[in-house]
């Protein structure tokens, strides 16, 4: 087996976590290499946000995180903001736009996030290896990892694990780092998809699979949380922004209600419409303030559609609770193959949060998706990618 020259810092990862570690530690002045088992670094950074990298939010705050231990990412996203992140797209010539709530997207194309990571580890000296697999890693009486690779032997008393989730399993995504976790000595929090689809199944689904593709906004409320977005009828279930956000909070059999008419007091609006428009059905009512076939197919199963002057008042008040809050009735989600994030992983209290350093092995590190630590739908994953990244990469 070759070894190769001293290292000081090895990164198990080229996502988004694992190249701002590498260029963290190599500004610094250590000696850096990343490692990556997919042909090319950043996969997943390339695909999201359609290809134009939601590469930050600019209202990014711990609040926006699920954790076991919600505290845990405070100290990390309170030392790397997305202004310091946005400083240096800027640096870069790297064009970008707010596209709403704060996220921020490439001009372009994200490719141009990847160049500048790259080019960023290239200036700090950073080796990356792409197609690159480990078979094992190994610590050594003297404190020194040592990983038997594809291409050999590394060796560094820092190893920093930036393996990613299990979403996206076609994007090269694997359980690694959670192995590697167990094998020294973490605890490994059950992991599940999240900001993914949900389905339906039964009537639900008989009911809504052929309005597919429409969509429209909506509050989604589950848990004590709720989004307003968009929501998109899909072939199998549910999609869009308030759902891909809600889901990271539904489990099976979870009450999931929707507000049809977010912003909207429904019943007042029923009984300002009877008043205006004594003559008209409801599904033509509501198909002014709903996507006509949604309107359409709520009067055909859920709401009895008859000229408005024929409700009275507790006809109103029963309508109008249904369409502030419907009961959907999800039978599971997507799964890992569409999810966004991975929710669990790592648990933190065997972590450093200063740091992101192991507290029971010196000189290991966890993070980005690996560790339990999840962000909402729009770009807040990213800056915990980066967040994280830099805290380790100074210590490390």
């Amino acid at each position: 087996m070759t070894t190769h020259p001293a290292t000081d810092v090895l990164i198990i990862g080229g996502g988004a976590a694992g190249l701002m570690c590498a260029i963290t530690a190599g500004q610094i002045g250590k000696r850096v290499v990343v490692i990556e088992h997919a042909n090319r670094v950043g996969k997943k950074i390339l695909m999201s946000g359609g290809g134009r990298c939601n590469f930050t939010n600019t209202g990014a705050s711990p609040a926006n995180y699920l954790s076991a231990n919600p505290h845990f990412c405070k100290s990390a996203l309170a030392r790397y903001t997305p202004a310091h992140f946005i400083e240096m797209v800027e640096r870069h010539g790297i064009a970008y736009h707010e596209k709403e709530l704060g996220q921020l997207f490439c001009d372009e194309s994200s490719k141009l996030i990847v160049k500048m990571l790259l080019d960023e580890c290239a200036a700090a000296g950073v080796r990356v290896e792409t197609s690159c697999s480990i078979e094992r890693v190994v610590h050594g009486d003297s404190g020194t990892f040592h990983l038997h690779t594809t291409r050999g032997v590394l060796t560094a008393p820092a190893l920093v694990v930036a393996s990613g989730g299990l979403s996206i399993p076609s994007m090269g995504a694997t359980g690694f780092g959670y192995e590697l976790a167990r094998q020294f000595g973490h605890d490994v929090l059950p992991t599940r998809a999240g900001l993914v689809p949900l389905t339906l199944s039964g009537k639900h689904q008989e009911r809504l699979q052929d309005l597919s593709g429409v969509a429209f906004p909506v509050e989604a409320h589950c848990n004590r949380k709720s989004f307003t977005n968009y929501l998109l009828i899909t072939h199998r279930g549910v999609s869009g922004p308030a759902i891909l956000q809600i889901s990271s909070f539904w489990q099976p059999g979870d009450d999931l209600r929707l507000d049809l008419l977010p912003g909207m007091d429904a019943f007042e609006t029923l009984q300002r419409l009877r008043h205006e428009r004594p003559a008209t059905e409801l599904k033509n009512v509501l198909g002014d303030l709903l996507p006509k076939r949604f309107a359409q197919r709520l009067c055909e199963h859920w709401l009895p559609n008859r000229p408005m002057k024929q409700f009275n008042e507790p006809q109103l008040h029963e309508m109008a609770d249904l369409l502030g809050s419907f009961p959907l009735v999800a039978s599971g989600t997507e799964g890992y193959r569409t999810a966004e994030v991975t929710l669990g992983g790592v648990d933190t209290d065997g972590v450093s949060s200063s740091t992101m350093q192991s507290k029971k092995v010196p000189g290991l590190y966890f993070i980005g998706e690996v560790i339990d630590v999840t962000g909402w739908l729009g770009g807040y994953n990213f800056q915990w990618a980066w967040a994280s990244g830099h805290a380790a990469g100074i210590a490390a």
